[in-house]
């Protein structure tokens, strides 16, 4: 069985449309310049996103979608990786922007601004929340598809944004995200070409290892179909030969270490030895400074490589 192509069916053919993007608002900072853009991900739906840009391009410069993790916080989206709110850990979009590359912070569908519209307070079943999330992954069932799909397509109109800016290198597009963010990172690697390098951040341990563990995670988890065609170990192999760097806590509850391993193991035996990081550190669900570090210089190694 051909793995890669029988994965690809599951994420359903992307439906292009014009972004037709605008600035909402400038902001000029220390390190450069953030900006409030709107874009279409889909017809009749625009999104809300942030544009990080460095204070001086010499030239086109590599650019990165920072993609946000999920951690239960429905309010909190595009603003974390862009330095406005949340966990500091978790400000990787700007300390991205301060290396250098454009970035750009997109909310998911469900969260920030991207939560369900305000119902009146009659209204028998309000959604919000874990509800509006279990709406949407039922809406994307019932017409085929699956929020994992869902989030891969929008991130995919995030890269034809990025790809369209003359201050943007078009041949350097990367991806970056903690947890949620870092499932959403491999998934969208995998399914478009344009992203050379990805890097992941706890965002996955095999789908067969959490069933027989019993846990439970985000719903764009779960892709329709995926253990019948193969597990996340398959899906990262895939993404070979582009470059995708990961990294997971020995102790995380959420993604057992020995998931993980199935999938490095496997990775190892498709990769180019340059176009691989895998790192497993004695820590949690987190994204520790020293390894950022690490995520940062291999991004930076790829960016470099071949220009």
């Amino acid at each position: 069985m051909n793995n890669s192509r029988s994965l690809r069916l599951l994420i359903r053919p992307r439906v292009k449309v014009p972004t037709k993007q605008r600035i909402v608002k400038t902001q000029i900072l220390s390190w450069g310049k953030r900006q409030t853009i709107e874009y279409q991900v889909a017809a009749k739906e625009r999104v809300t996103a942030y544009l990080l840009i460095p204070r001086t391009l010499a030239a086109p410069a590599p650019a990165v979608i920072a993609s946000h993790q999920h951690a239960g916080e429905w309010h909190l989206g595009k603003t974390e990786p862009a330095g406005l709110s949340g966990d500091e850990a978790m400000h990787y979009g700007v300390e991205l922007c301060q290396q250098g590359y454009v970035v750009l912070c997109p909310d998911h569908l469900g969260f920030e601004d991207r939560q369900a519209a305000e119902f009146p307070e009659s209204h028998p079943t309000p959604l919000s929340g874990p509800k509006y999330e279990e709406f949407i992954l039922v809406d994307q069932l019932l017409h085929g598809s699956s929020l994992a799909a869902k989030y891969t397509h929008d991130l995919c109109q995030a890269l034809d944004v990025l790809e369209s800016l003359p201050m943007v290198d078009a041949k350097r597009l990367g991806t970056m995200g903690h947890s949620l963010g870092g499932q959403t990172s491999a998934w969208l690697a995998f399914f478009d070409r344009r992203v050379k390098v990805a890097f992941c951040s706890c965002g996955f341990s095999t789908l067969r290892v959490l069933q027989k563990r019993r846990i439970l995670h985000n719903l764009a988890a779960y892709v329709p179909g995926l253990l019948e065609a193969g597990d996340m170990d398959h899906v990262i192999a895939s993404i070979s030969p582009r470059a995708f760097g990961m990294s997971h806590g020995k102790a995380d509850a959420i993604f057992p270490i020995e998931g993980v391993r199935q999938i490095t193991r496997k990775a190892r035996e498709k990769f180019p030895a340059d176009k691989l990081l895998a790192i497993q550190f004695d820590g949690g669900h987190e994204f520790p400074a020293e390894v950022k570090a690490r995520a940062y210089a291999f991004i930076a190694r790829q960016f470099n490589d071949g220009r």
